[in-house]
């Protein structure tokens, strides 16, 4: 993750650094080592997703002429990529949001007992069926609730594991063929991460959090947000609340917005926007060859 971007520009060695000194750990090393059991802890792998996108924002920003308002007017972000797009948009400071994300990731990890929670996707179900489906599998004393509404068809479920157990059966009685058990440390984005909320409202009060220079589509609400007070509510909201990106992504068009660019390691936001507007440019930045593709198209756009 990132080291290829590290070892290529100069500004990205930069934000892994002062990532590292952050947090007061070489999380650079277990980015690039083999200690993929040390990557996988949530602790872990929220600012190293953070890191790796802040590094190539950090690149664009120095190296290619990459400019706020001009060439990114909107910025959203998937669960703690929220904190990512916050912080590439001059939010919160890179120092704070590692810290502020090995934080929520303690503090998620922390919220339910190992075993007692659990995530899972009836693949191919539609949002009004999954709903029906976790409404059907709760009961007064064991929840389940849909956590991500990632694209059409992609809905993912969270709760108590009894509650998630029951799913399958369930699913299969409307119809869905397969129910994918998601292979997580805790039941994410639902009422069970209540004490993760209160401790990240605690310390999201503790730190600086700037009006954004381009407004943030917030998670759980789909506003637009540039005020530092409504942001913070909305991020302590997203812990216990459903990820909104479907209807994240359908939002862009109507407002006369054509491209999507995804930055950051991977691509699966970019697959999940395809299956959802196909209309969509779709733009993935991960490596040295993709910013130095995008580059070209920066220099072309003026303003």
């Amino acid at each position: 993750m990132g080291r290829e971007l590290a070892q290529a520009f100069r500004a990205a060695r930069d934000v892994f650094d002062e990532v590292d000194a952050a947090l007061s750990q070489h999380l650079s090393k277990i980015m690039w080592g083999d200690d993929e059991a040390g990557l996988r802890l949530t602790e872990n792998a929220q600012p190293a997703l953070m890191a790796v996108s802040l590094a190539v924002i950090r690149v664009l920003e120095t190296q290619c002429g990459f400019r706020w308002g001009t060439h990114a007017q909107v910025v959203a972000g998937h669960s703690l990529g929220e904190y990512s797009a916050l912080t590439a948009a001059g939010a919160f400071s890179l120092a704070d949001a590692a810290r502020l994300l090995r934080r929520r990731g303690i503090a998620m990890q922390k919220a339910v007992p190992v075993g007692v929670g659990a995530m899972a996707i009836p693949l191919g179900a539609e949002i009004d069926v999954a709903q029906a489906i976790a409404s059907e599998a709760s009961t007064a004393n064991e929840l389940c609730e849909i956590a991500n509404d990632n694209a059409p068809g992609q809905v993912v479920l969270s709760g108590h594991k009894a509650a998630i157990d029951r799913v399958s059966d369930i699913a299969k009685a409307k119809g869905v063929k397969r129910v994918l058990p998601v292979a997580v440390s805790a039941p994410f984005h639902c009422a069970l991460m209540a004490p993760a909320a209160r401790e990240m409202a605690e310390a999201l009060n503790e730190a600086q959090l700037l009006p954004p220079r381009v407004p943030v589509i917030a998670n759980v609400s789909l506003e637009w947000l540039s005020d530092p007070a409504a942001i913070r509510t909305a991020l302590v909201a997203q812990v216990t609340g459903r990820v909104r990106w479907r209807e994240t992504v359908l939002s862009l068009r109507p407002k006369g917005y054509s491209t999507l660019v995804e930055v950051g390691a991977g691509k699966v936001l970019t697959g999940q926007a395809k299956r959802t507007d196909a209309e969509l440019m779709l733009v993935n930045l991960e490596t040295p060859k993709d910013i130095e593709a995008f580059q070209a198209v920066l220099t072309q756009t003026r303003g």
